[in-house]
């Protein structure tokens, strides 16, 4: 694992090659809250997925998560600080420009570093994420709940109790999430979306209650696609076969 010193946090982060070209063209991974990038990129196997189909993947953990640096103010997690992140991981490895995917608040990420720096992403992919974006929300409530709460057994309400789970699984810092569930309550507004000339898929299961249905929010993209994952709930839709195939061609026909 190597280590990026930033601007402002150090981020653990990772650069797979495939195998048979010399680099391929690069996609970043950014991942959702309470995750790691090896939970919800290399376990599910997107990262052997698309290096096998000529990609050159990198994937970091956000501040805050993983192996990246921590902070405790929520004002070090705004959505801007998370994006410019991202930014700056592209300028460390001299990419000018790359398709880039974020799930759940990765998505949010994603979203928030093309809106800043539309140049440098040439196709977004939004997974597990809906409205949201847009109404202003951060990460639901039942979220910060369940990482400021005493004990996983102290929590009666089931997704309270899933997400500290989680979160408790993943050995993650509760103090960190915490305070970026607080700080990461920004959204952009339908002008902004608008704004994007770039193609954008929007994929979410069918049976997620977290993110809501996807083409609400993807009408709101001049080239914006939906894409509903069947039978899949917000965690299940992350290794869904059907999520990687039409992610594959999507970036196939990305002109």
């Amino acid at each position: 694992m190597l280590e990026l010193h930033g601007e402002a946090a150090r981020l653990a982060y990772i650069d797979e090659r495939p195998s048979d070209i010399d680099i391929g063209e690069p996609i970043l991974l950014v991942h959702g809250f309470a995750s790691t990038h090896a939970v919800n990129w290399v376990f599910p196997q997107w990262v052997k997925t698309l290096t096998e189909a000529g990609r050159r993947v990198i994937a970091f953990d956000v501040r805050g998560h993983g192996r990246s640096e921590k902070f405790y103010d929520p004002s070090a997690y705004s959505l801007t600080r998370l994006a410019e992140d991202a930014r700056a991981l592209l300028d460390h490895l001299d990419i000018e420009a790359a398709d880039v995917m974020g799930y759940s608040m990765g998505a949010k990420i994603t979203a928030f570093l093309a809106a800043a720096h539309p140049r440098r992403v040439r196709s977004a992919v939004l997974g597990g994420l809906g409205p949201r974006l847009v109404d202003g929300g951060g990460v639901p409530t039942h979220m910060l709940a369940a990482m400021e709460a005493p004990s996983l057994e102290s929590l009666g309400n089931p997704k309270e109790r899933m997400f500290r789970a989680f979160a408790e699984a993943t050995k993650s810092d509760l103090a960190a999430l915490a305070a970026c569930a607080r700080g990461s309550r920004q959204g952009l507004d339908e002008e902004q979306l608008a704004a994007l000339d770039l193609p954008v898929l929007v994929a979410i299961g069918t049976a997620d209650d977290i993110a809501g249905d996807p083409h609400e929010l993807a009408r709101l993209f001049p080239r914006g696609e939906a894409l509903a994952i069947p039978g899949c709930d917000h965690n299940r839709a992350v290794g869904d076969k059907v999520y990687k195939n039409n992610v594959l061609e999507f970036l196939r026909k990305r002109p």
